[in-house]
């Protein structure tokens, strides 16, 4: 019996490890792109509410860095040492984490871009397409086929 949940441990954390490599990467390029952003010369004609949401933008990328390494960090530092399966719940929970706090970035991001281009009014409807899309995709429809 252990030795089929550990099979089973094993095949979720490679699962799991695959899906991280695919979020890594879309983060990865919004958080350079967001470090990037205020060495342009026009950044400094930002609004105090575009500054805002810039840092929150840049502070939800980073964290959403931070939860999607931590598996592969911790992995490597608890090698041997603790079940698989206990490790994979919290690697789980970071990737969810991880997931939120990209979602969170992205938005914030589109609301950054359409707010210096287009105005509050469009970029508060485009903000909120964007979340009910985000919130869609991967929140409500999993938990809909979940439940």
């Amino acid at each position: 019996m252990s030795e089929d949940r550990d099979k089973w441990a094993a095949r979720n954390m490679q699962e799991l490890l695959q899906e991280l490599r695919v979020a890594q990467t879309g983060v990865q390029v919004l958080f350079a792109f967001l470090l990037t952003v205020p060495f342009q010369q026009g950044f400094r004609q930002v609004s105090t509410f575009q500054l805002n949401v810039y840092h929150a933008t840049l502070l939800a990328a980073a964290l959403s860095v931070v939860l999607f390494v931590a598996p592969a960090a911790q992995h490597r530092m608890l090698f041997g040492k603790q079940d698989a399966s206990r490790l994979l719940n919290r690697f789980n929970r970071h990737t969810i984490g991880g997931l939120l706090c990209l979602g969170a970035a992205m938005v914030g991001a589109v609301l950054l871009v359409t707010s210096y281009l287009f105005g509050p009014t469009r970029a508060v409807l485009t903000t909120a397409v964007s979340v009910a899309v985000v919130l869609g995709f991967w929140v409500v429809s999993p938990l809909v086929r979940r439940g």
